[in-house]
């Protein structure tokens, strides 16, 4: 049975009002754990917010251009498994900001 999953902005420390530089996914893509499905830009650095757990999903909320900060509602997500972690931690990407290749689907 599958279970809705709400996936929201991880601690990113003292930051507020990031940026998303890119959308990662959309509607209906089903996704790995671990896949990024957005990549924000600090002062600092890019990071990527990965999904907690495999799943479909069934609404994105933020769009390129939105602001988040932690605990900003990202996705909703159609879990494939219970007891999914409700947030995953930002992994640090590309500090010089460089755009990478799109992920192969």
């Amino acid at each position: 049975m599958s279970q809705a999953i709400e996936v929201k902005v991880p601690d990113i420390g003292d930051y507020k009002d990031i940026p998303v530089i890119e959308v990662l996914v959309k509607a209906g893509d089903t996704v790995e754990k671990e896949q990024s499905l957005i990549t924000l830009e600090s002062d600092k650095a890019t990071m990527d917010v990965p999904s907690p757990t495999a799943g479909t999903v069934k609404e994105v909320k933020v769009r390129q251009g939105d602001t988040v900060s932690e605990g900003t509602l990202i996705i909703l997500l159609d879990g494939e498994g219970a007891g999914a972690a409700p947030a995953a931690a930002a992994k640090p990407a590309q500090a010089n900001g460089a755009a990478r290749p799109a992920a192969a689907a």
